[in-house]
């Protein structure tokens, strides 16, 4: 295949652009939000599973306050029953020593049941503390995610703007080689990644591996629109004048 040198020259910055949407590809599939969201996922699971804990603990601490002072109710009820009926005085003095010894006894229950309700209030206001901070915590970590997302989705728009103004140029630079040419590129890009490169001191641009003097003296010898391909790699080889090569030129 042939192609004028200048034309040749076009294909490095084709492989440019192309370079430039791989680099644009690996970043989408690599940006530091992706790893820091997560990571923020991670730990606001951890920290809601330790609210709903807290949460369902200041429910059950709720329920046991509440049958408690169910009790307590009762058993105040049940005092002033006994007491109503000692002042009473219509009771014998056997009915009157049980009402005492019972109201004794409800005094005592109801001084435990009154205990146990006053520890579990204190009980309850330390865990609510708790949730509080456990609520309060779910809540900064869902703002540091919803932060990393607005962080991402303003790279991912940069990545996409880089991508639309990159296939404008591609197809504006498209329009201006030869279809044979084109083709041969995209042959040798979908086969190794790189459609072509600069031969610059005796390294292919495309696969950066210096090239065997015995194939350098045959490029050497090519003319100069000749379409050449690195015999590494197989990208097209574009030589110009930073190759150090004295290139045949083509016959008249």
């Amino acid at each position: 295949m042939n192609a004028d040198p200048a034309v040749q020259r076009k294909l490095l910055d084709l492989a440019e652009l192309d370079s430039e949407t791989a680099r644009l590809a690996h970043r989408s599939r690599n940006l530091p939000e992706d790893a820091e969201i997560a990571e923020l996922q991670k730990a606001a699971s951890a920290e809601r599973d330790e609210s709903v804990r807290v949460s369902i603990l200041v429910e059950d601490l709720d329920r046991d306050i509440a049958k408690l002072e169910k009790e307590v109710e009762q058993t105040r009820f049940r005092e002033e029953k006994d007491r109503a009926l000692l002042q009473a005085g219509t009771v014998g003095s056997k009915q009157l020593s049980e009402l005492e010894h019972e109201l004794r006894s409800l005094e005592r229950r109801q001084s435990a049941l009154e205990d146990s309700e006053l520890e579990l209030m204190e009980r309850r206001e330390a865990v609510e503390l708790e949730q509080q901070r456990a609520e309060a915590t779910v809540n900064a970590t869902n703002d540091k995610i919803d932060a990393a997302l607005g962080r991402r989705a303003e790279a991912l728009e940069d990545i996409e703007a880089a991508r639309g103004r990159i296939e404008r140029d591609r197809g504006a630079l498209l329009g201006q080689l030869p279809a044979d040419l084109v083709a041969e590129y995209e042959r040798r890009r979908s086969a190794s990644g790189v459609g072509a490169g600069l031969l610059r001191a005796r390294r292919c641009g495309a696969c950066r591996i210096e090239l065997d003097r015995g194939f350098l003296d045959r490029v050497t010898r090519a003319l100069a629109d000749v379409v050449v391909n690195c015999d590494e790699c197989g990208a097209i080889l574009v030589r110009t004048n930073e190759s150090g090569l004295a290139q045949a030129k083509p016959a008249e």
